[in-house]
């Protein structure tokens, strides 16, 4: 089951691990590269300066994120089914 914060976050990742114009514009103008992509972000709550981890990295986190959202999603019905 995916939810629209997951779709959200993957799409972030995914793009920060593969998109050097989206990376350079998100360096530049975190509030507009965002906004391109349908998310909001408060500027209170941004650095002075954005600066982003190798494509290698997002692209490995991305992964790690998927894989436990993925197996948390999975034991939904089994918390679901009250058989604790």
């Amino acid at each position: 089951m995916e939810t629209v914060m997951n779709r959200d976050l993957d799409k972030i990742l995914d793009k920060l691990s593969r998109d050097d114009a989206f990376r350079a514009w998100v360096a530049d103008d975190p509030i507009a590269a965002m906004a391109s992509i349908g998310v909001a972000i408060d500027a209170q709550q941004l650095p002075g300066k954005v600066v982003l981890p190798s494509k290698e990295v997002m692209m490995s986190a991305r992964l790690a994120i998927r894989a436990k959202l993925d197996s948390a999603a999975g034991a939904i019905p089994f918390f679901l089914s009250g058989k604790l």
